[in-house]
């Protein structure tokens, strides 16, 4: 057996319908199991969750999870193996199996012996002949009819023959596009305070093909929360704006959660928020900063609190419980002196403090993903193609001798409904041969 031999072999080995199916429970149970195995986390996050003295199952821990990879699945070589002979599955499958039954389904398969009709699960035979009488009960059911001779075919719902293969090219333009999106896209994590420049620097992860813009500044001119009547968040907002390296405005926005900014191929994603610091006036000339720690209280609320030295034996704990909110000052036994707001002047023990700003910062996710229009494509037809493809598709042929007239059928689904329509077409023939009458 030559070299091109063994190629065809193997390709059509590789073309069957059933490895492909098979191939895909296998992506589709690694793609599960990595929904469930957080990705791309550092070796002590799997050491702490799947520890070597409680495993799972009694042997799955995380020893086994960088062993095979399953940390980074969808990076790891035989997931990308996978994909790739998915791929060539299904290519080799529409080319070689799909598109010529198709070609095939389109011919006109004219009967002309009437033992050749019996093999069919539906048939029936009828001692008078009218052709125009059949042709327009096959009409009447929505049949398309061809006539050669003494021989009639009709076939209806082509597009249930054709939507499989749509299916296939749907498959494989998620697939492309998944592929594209690997290979040349990115994602940035920034965390950005408010009033400040960024560039678009901090990769998270990045394709081998992928192109990080360096020739974009933003600009976070604003960032705030806006409340619900129980003063719970209900959305926060950044307002920024994209320059070039000339310092050329190039386009602007008010951020949301739900409402990203898209610019040149890029996704700027409103993701998260924290309070940094306090911008103070003390005893009305020393203005400095100080820092807040982020605790979680009783009620498992959020809050921020710093430490303020009044001298060696005061101090404040000023407690922030959001951006909007008021500004809680206790003395060093935990007692509530006074709730003020930025901007007011309060005197302490004699001493002049204000605060002057709540000093925050915005996260930003910044995605480049340039296969997602493929992909989104392919899901469009996929969608289509599928509920396309539970059309059944219907043949009715007849012929007939010098006495008697015969008609069969088949379909490739709805059984049931085809034999109710087979019978409609025959009774409808009855009726109109007693008619001609």
């Amino acid at each position: 057996m030559n070299i091109k031999n063994v190629f065809w072999h193997l390709l059509k080995k590789i073309g069957n319908l059933s490895l492909a199916i098979f191939i895909l429970l296998i992506i589709a149970s690694s793609s599960i199991l990595g929904t469930v195995i957080q990705q791309d986390q550092n070796i002590t996050y799997y050491q702490l969750n799947y520890p070597i003295d409680k495993p799972i199952l009694s042997f799955f821990t995380w020893k086994i999870i960088i062993a095979l990879g399953l940390n980074h699945i969808y990076t790891n070589w035989w997931f990308i193996f996978l994909l790739i002979t998915f791929f060539t599955s299904l290519c080799v499958c529409t080319f070689s199996r799909q598109l010529p039954s198709l070609k095939k389904a389109r011919l006109w398969k004219f009967l002309y012996n009437s033992y050749s009709l019996k093999k069919f699960n539906y048939y029936n035979e009828v001692n008078q002949i009218s052709w125009s009488n059949f042709i327009y009960s096959l009409n009447f059911t929505n049949y398309y009819v061809f006539h050669k001779r003494n021989s009639v075919y009709a076939y209806k719902g082509l597009l249930g023959r054709i939507a499989p293969v749509f299916v296939h090219i749907s498959l494989v333009l998620i697939l492309l596009g998944s592929v594209f999106s690997m290979s040349g896209g990115f994602l940035v994590q920034e965390m950005i305070a408010n009033g400040e420049s960024f560039h678009v620097q901090n990769i998270v992860k990045s394709g081998y093909y992928s192109f990080i813009p360096n020739t974009l500044i933003g600009k976070i001119r604003d960032f705030y929360i806006t409340y619900n009547t129980h003063r719970s968040i209900q959305q926060f907002y950044s307002v920024i704006s994209i320059f070039n390296n000339k310092s050329e405005l190039l386009t602007n926005k008010i951020l949301s959660v739900n409402d990203p900014l898209r610019f040149r191929g890029l996704t700027f994603y409103q993701t998260d928020w924290q309070i940094n610091s306090l911008r103070i006036n003390l005893a009305g000339h020393y203005v400095f900063e100080k820092s807040l720690s982020k605790i979680t209280d009783r009620n498992m609320n959020l809050v921020w609190v710093a430490n303020l030295p009044l001298n060696s034996s005061r101090s404040l704990n000023i407690i922030i419980t959001g951006l909007n909110k008021d500004i809680l000052i206790y003395n060093q036994k935990g007692v509530l002196i006074m709730k003020t707001s930025i901007g007011i002047n309060n005197l302490i023990d004699g001493i002049s403090i204000e605060i002057l700003e709540v000093m925050s910062s915005t996260g930003l996710q910044i995605k480049s993903d340039p296969g997602l229009l493929i992909v989104y494509l392919g899901f469009f037809i996929l969608m289509i193609s599928t509920t396309i493809s539970y059309l059944s598709y219907s043949q009715i042929w007849g012929n007939h001798t010098n006495t008697s007239f015969y008609m069969s059928g088949m379909t490739n689904r709805a059984s049931l409904f085809f034999q109710d329509e087979f019978s409609q077409v025959y009774n409808i023939y009855i009726y109109l041969l007693g008619f001609d009458r």
